[in-house]
């Protein structure tokens, strides 16, 4: 959670440069007229949607109880996969797994499609 909050956080500071010229340091940048800004950034390489699609949908027709032939990224768990709560957990889990993060049980109880963990994965700045 707390790294997730960091990078969160990183991901939107910006922090003026200073230019060294030789051995003597200049006044920063903000100054100038010109302003060279460095985005700080634990995750600099945010996943493509269609990789995040290609890989959910690959987690769910993974799944034991699935059908893969059923599984689009519209599909919802329960109402087109015949899943129940428990397998909607094991699902989310091997999203967390997958995707290397943590998703707070608020969160998870919503996702009961494709297409809402799809949504959650692609927003997150911690996903990879």
């Amino acid at each position: 959670m707390a790294s997730a909050l960091r990078a969160a956080i990183l991901g939107h500071v910006r922090v003026p440069v200073v230019v060294a010229n030789g051995s003597k340091l200049l006044a920063p940048l903000w100054t100038h007229r010109t302003t060279a800004v460095r985005s700080m950034s634990s995750h600099d390489d945010h996943l493509e949607k269609n990789q995040v699609i290609d890989r959910i949908l690959d987690i769910v027709k993974s799944f034991p109880k699935v059908d893969p032939s059923k599984v689009t990224p519209e599909v919802h768990f329960q109402k087109d996969l015949g899943l129940d709560s428990l397998d909607n957990v094991e699902i989310i889990m091997a999203i967390e797994e997958e995707f290397k993060l943590e998703i707070p049980d608020k969160e998870a109880d919503k996702i009961d499609s494709c297409a809402l963990a799809i949504e959650y994965v692609y927003n997150h700045p911690m996903a990879s």
